[in-house]
């Protein structure tokens, strides 16, 4: 078990520091080029790993429809908004203001997929939003910059990609769904990358430059997602949250030792509140999750065991994670 813990904690620290990353590579690259690049690697060696492990399937045309919609909102609108923001926001701000996005899932899930929207999660969802604020609000002087907007909606659009990955998966396998989605939105992305670039455009020629972009697109969103998800089947989804929540902690120390950014009083407290905020809803994630467990011996109607459901869904559960930090 501490085995699988310690494993956790460096996908998280990698997680976490990936803001830092993203900040110093978009001063070297374009950001569109930056973000189709990432993607183009990402893309292949997820593709190899499901060719070698033969978890290619055919898809219909209802999922080829929701793939191409995952490929526009998912990848291209919110890898614009995500690159272009870091030009002007820090890393710490952009990973506090993304740490919001479990919450906005649960709330579009509540509208759109008809999923129950508890008062903890309200509370919780209210202790981040005065969080946010002080972040976004008080730190910033009480305006909004466009780079926190542009995170902003880097979060929206990232948060409604998780509805269409939760349609895909009732009929596809998460990861190959991860496969797919992450191809076709990189199909996407390319073109408009393309047209960002004119002479002007300034493209490192560092070899250390590189070595991050192609490090980082392989390991932070290939290795960690694929060791992620094989630990959660052995800890769960409840105590890997707690893990999850040290994302902005650790940008913000990266931050500091790299960057030199200087973290505020009100950014420590700021990040204290989304992340109180964003556990009681994961805690009420678990929770929800423990209480179908009393029916596990059940059979009914002749039909297949309720444990076989519930490992379904807890299967499914661990690999929605596994898109969501990739």
């Amino acid at each position: 078990m501490i085995r699988s813990y310690l494993l956790l904690l460096f996908c998280v620290t990698l997680w976490g520091s990936n803001f830092v990353f993203g900040s110093m590579l978009v001063k070297e690259f374009p950001p569109l080029f930056l973000a189709n690049v990432r993607l183009i690697f990402t893309s292949l060696f997820l593709i190899l790993y499901a060719w070698l492990t033969k978890k290619f399937v055919k898809i219909t045309l209802r999922e080829l429809g929701l793939l191409v919609l995952l490929g526009l909102i998912g990848t291209l609108a919110n890898q614009t908004a995500y690159f272009n923001g870091l030009l002007t926001t820090d890393a710490t701000t952009a990973s506090l203001i993304l740490s919001l996005a479990p919450i906005v899932t649960a709330v579009l899930a509540s509208l759109f997929l008809k999923e129950q929207f508890t008062l903890r999660m309200k509370i919780g969802s209210g202790i981040a939003l005065l969080g946010t604020f002080f972040v976004v609000g008080i730190g910033a002087g009480l305006s909004i910059s466009k780079g926190v907007l542009l995170i902003v909606i880097a979060m929206v659009t990232f948060s409604a990609s998780m509805i269409i990955i939760r349609k895909l998966t009732q009929t596809m396998q998460p990861f190959i769904t991860t496969v797919y989605s992450t191809t076709v939105g990189t199909l996407f992305l390319t073109p408009a990358a393309m047209l960002t670039l004119d002479s002007t455009a300034h493209i490192s020629h560092e070899a250390w430059a590189w070595g991050m972009l192609i490090v980082t697109a392989i390991l932070m969103q290939g290795v960690c997602g694929i060791v992620w998800n094989s630990q959660l089947k052995i800890v769960g989804t409840g105590k890997a949250a707690i893990f999850l929540n040290l994302q902005p902690f650790v940008a913000m120390l990266v931050g500091f030792l790299l960057l030199g950014s200087q973290v505020t009083a009100i950014q420590a407290g700021g990040s204290l509140l989304i992340v109180a905020g964003g556990g009681a809803k994961a805690r009420r994630s678990s929770e929800s999750l423990q209480r179908l467990e009393p029916y596990k011996s059940q059979k009914p109607n002749g039909k297949k065991p309720v444990r076989h459901v519930i490992a379904s869904n807890a299967h499914r559960v661990s690999d929605w994670f596994f898109v969501l930090y990739r």
